[in-house]
């Protein structure tokens, strides 16, 4: 499974700010606790030799009571979630007492800490950390979140230590993996227990850790499947008695190991921030995606109208998912997931020729060209695959950088109706080749270079 990676420290030393430069991205998705005076985020670590999930938590001050103590509470879960610790100080303020604190709270804690001291730019990194040595930890490394300087190499070391990641389609079976997400109580474990079957589950009833994801074989219709449950395998029975435990950790290392994600929405509660925080972390991570409604049962008119509109306005980006109207508790249209799920892993892995995505790229441009940019026209010349799960399709031309989002979404839309990318995320790459003549004055292609040296030939015969 992905390790996880938590960031501590006082507020103000730049943990959000390494956040964001570890995710490469200001979305996250926050733990959605009621008493909480400052979210944990959590998103997918992208700097460094292999994957992790990263959390960022509120700031702490190392005091025992009242604001200081949630947060301080609030980021001892994180450091319970997480399989290391990276504790962030301040260069420019120095130790605090604070700082010692957490120090000390660390060292109990028994988990792996690195020490980063921040916002190092522009002053002597060595000299600036030499303090820190103070606070009993690891060796301090001198970075700049802000700058982006010296992460890749921390993060190196930090993930050294943890096994290479495999990838889910690496798998030696040919089974689909699926991972079934959503948030608390909208219905998961019922959904798991009717999708397997109730003769199924008693052998898989395990208990476990909040940050286990029970693997689960099966197969339907021909078709073998391995579920990567995260609400916890349970019985019929159980499941009505207890409440869901949510650990969004264990959420995005299913969602990591998984071909093809099931996400759950509850209908009577509408579509959250969560739900669409959770949708854009499928997406951002390319696995091929289903969208199941669920207590769509004795909905009235008006409130399934409501929760149409929510889906069109706050999932705009999921429009390719194949949408599904369910009751996991009575079984209605919980069937029909499993054709979703095949055609959107067969579309996630999908072969696509150089010489007809060429054709498709050729007849799109005839009917819509790309935009001009300083009076000249952007060239897409071809097009071919550059990977599969999710679909990669390059395309070379001319001043490809210069394409617009719409016209890149028109693009995609047109390669996902010609190839039946339903399902799937579609990524388009532009490239651009270099310029031979780029950086020269007026550059003249080979035959005018000739016809300019004739010139100038006459010119010097006609003066004698």
């Amino acid at each position: 499974m992905l390790p996880v990676i938590a960031l501590l420290g006082r507020p103000n030393v730049g943990k959000s700010t390494l956040f964001n430069q570890l995710t490469r991205s200001r979305d996250a998705l926050v733990a959605d606790e009621p008493g909480l005076t400052r979210d944990r985020q959590y998103g997918f670590g992208t700097v460094g030799p292999r994957p992790y999930i990263v959390i960022d938590t509120g700031g702490i001050s190392g005091e025992a009571a009242g604001i200081d103590a949630l947060m301080l509470r609030q980021s001892m879960k994180a450091l319970a979630e997480a399989d290391a610790a990276l504790f962030i100080v301040d260069g420019r303020a120095g130790i605090s007492a604070d700082d010692e604190r957490i120090a000390a709270e660390l060292r109990r804690s028994g988990k792996p800490v690195w020490l980063a001291v921040n916002k190092v730019e522009g002053m002597p990194a060595d000299i600036v950390s030499a303090e820190f040595h103070a606070l009993g930890l690891a060796a301090p490394r001198a970075i700049s979140a802000a700058h982006g300087q010296g992460i890749a190499a921390l993060m190196d070391d930090i993930l050294e230590p943890f096994p290479p990641a495999v990838d889910a389609g690496e798998e030696a079976d040919d089974r689909i993996r699926v991972a079934v997400i959503g948030r608390p109580n909208v219905g998961k474990s019922t959904l798991i227990n009717r999708l397997i079957g109730e003769e199924r589950l008693v052998a898989f009833d395990k208990p476990g850790t909040t940050r286990d994801a029970v693997a689960v074989p099966f197969e339907r219709d021909g078709t073998r499947y391995t579920l990567v449950d995260t609400a916890g395998v349970r019985r019929k029975s159980r499941v009505s008695q207890a409440i869901e435990k949510f650990s969004i950790v264990k959420t995005l290392q299913a969602i990591e190991e998984a071909h093809a994600v099931v996400i759950v929405f509850d209908a009577r509660e509408g579509i959250t921030d969560q739900d669409a925080s959770l949708a854009g972390l499928a997406l951002d991570r390319g696995r091929a995606i289903v969208l199941a409604v669920n207590k769509w049962d004795n909905l009235p008119p008006e409130q399934r109208e409501r929760i149409k509109v929510e889906l069109d306005l706050r999932l705009p980006f999921l429009s390719f998912a194949r949408l599904h109207f369910i009751s996991a508790l009575h079984g209605t249209g919980v069937g029909d997931l499993f054709g979703s799920v095949r055609e959107a892993f067969a579309a996630a892995m999908r072969e696509l020729s150089t010489s007809e995505l060429t054709r498709v790229l050729e007849d799109a441009v005839k009917v819509h060209q790309p935009p001009l940019v300083r009076g000249r026209r952007i060239k897409l010349r071809y097009a071919h695959q550059g990977g599969r799960r999710p679909p990669v399709i390059v395309i070379h031309g001319n001043q490809t950088e210069r394409v617009p989002d719409a016209y890149r979404r028109y693009l995609e839309n047109r390669f996902r109706d010609r190839f039946d990318l339903y399902g799937t995320p579609v990524r388009i790459e532009f490239r651009t080749g270099d310029n031979p003549f780029k950086g020269r004055r007026n550059p003249l292609t080979p035959r005018q270079m000739q016809k300019k040296k004739r010139l100038l030939r006459h010119i010097k015969r006609n003066k004698k």
